[in-house]
């Protein structure tokens, strides 16, 4: 909005150049998103208590987390709001990019709130059928993929995706690229979300993958920095900069109250929110592959769950955790909270710059 009205004032007032610069936006929309984050924080806490939107600990979980009932729930919709008014303030709104992503994040934001609305306030504990979430997240990821083949400006998605440490090498999908397309989205969504299980846990981790992207962003939209690291130029892309910024600003905001101890946890509404926006992004910089790497730790508590349950089916009933995701076992084995998660977050800046070396690893 402010990129609409300010820089077509530009030749009458020359210091309004300045909106034309997407690393001003950026810092622009990270500050506005914490700021609004701070504010508003308290506000919806006071809402959620009052109308009893309270997490329901589950009888299957760790038994040290039952101190935790009754903290108030759908804390995502802070974040949704540190994200989106940011990006609406200072992103152009005409960017094909910024647009696929708000819709992907408003889309998964709302599914999240459905399956929080039924666990908090109708008493059902499972949520939003399985089957159910499941058939919204293929159907964006259908439209999604769609849109970029024959959408998408320049031609760009061809039904190839870059391969990290090659230069120049890409991994030709054809037919097969819609449904790379839904998993990625679904993985990276379903990921996010099992790794919400610790105070401030996730949405530290989705800064830090946010952070990175923003880097990627930027770079690929610029012609002369993508030449000189010889990435593939995506004219555009590098407005999704901005939305990053603003997920990173809505992280640390969020993340004022989602410390440990947890006055809000962020429930579905947030987690499937970050983890598909963090999915739609690499997609559209065709970076689906790095999407592993700089969500290592996400990967690595999604594949706990897994082997577990089929260690579990296959194997007679033998697990190989004491309990999955895997930031429970550890609790299980003795660690304090605060320490899984810090030692988490190392884990999650240690595949940061791993996925920033790629940049001239190649």
């Amino acid at each position: 909005m402010l990129y609409h009205l300010l820089v077509p004032l530009t030749e009458y007032v020359s210091g309004l150049n300045i909106f034309r610069y997407i690393t001003f936006r950026a810092a622009g929309a990270t500050v506005t998103a914490i700021l609004i984050c701070l504010v508003l924080g308290p506000l919806f806490i006071r809402l959620l208590r009052k109308y009893q939107v309270a997490e329901r600990i589950r009888d299957d979980g760790p038994s040290s987390h039952k101190k935790k009932e009754g903290t108030p729930t759908m804390g995502g919709l802070i974040i949704l709001a540190g994200i989106i008014i940011p990006t609406l303030l200072w992103a152009d709104l005409t960017n094909f990019y910024t647009v696929m992503v708000l819709l992907v994040t408003a889309w998964l934001g709302a599914l999240g709130f459905m399956d929080d609305y039924l666990k908090a306030l109708k008493s059902q504990p499972r949520g939003l059928v399985a089957r159910k979430k499941m058939i919204g997240q293929i159907v964006l990821g259908v439209g999604f993929a769609l849109c970029l083949l024959y959408l998408a400006p320049d031609g760009h998605y061809d039904g190839t995706t870059d391969i990290p440490f090659f230069k120049n090498w890409v991994l030709k999908l054809g037919v097969l690229y819609i449904p790379f397309v839904v998993i990625v989205l679904t993985g990276a969504s379903n990921a996010v979300n099992l790794s919400d299980g610790l105070d401030g846990l996730a949405i530290g981790l989705c800064g830090l993958s946010f952070l990175v992207f923003a880097s990627f962003a930027y770079l690929s939209g610029r012609i002369d920095f993508s030449s000189y690291l010889q990435m593939e130029y995506l004219p555009g892309t590098g407005e999704l900069a901005i939305f990053c910024g603003a997920a990173v600003g809505s992280a640390l905001g969020f993340l004022w109250f989602n410390s440990h101890p947890a006055e809000v946890f962020m429930g579905d509404t947030g987690s499937l929110a970050l983890g598909g926006a963090l999915g739609a992004i690499a997609i559209m910089l065709r970076k689906e592959l790095l999407l592993v790497i700089v969500g290592g730790v996400f990967v690595m508590v999604a594949l706990s769950v897994i082997i577990q349950v089929l260690s579990y089916k296959f194997r007679g009933g033998k697990r190989v955790f004491r309990m999955a995701p895997l930031h429970h076992h550890f609790e299980l084995c003795g660690w304090a909270e605060s320490k899984i998660v810090v030692r988490f977050w190392i884990l999650g800046a240690l595949c940061a710059l791993l996925t920033l070396a790629t940049l001239k690893v190649r």
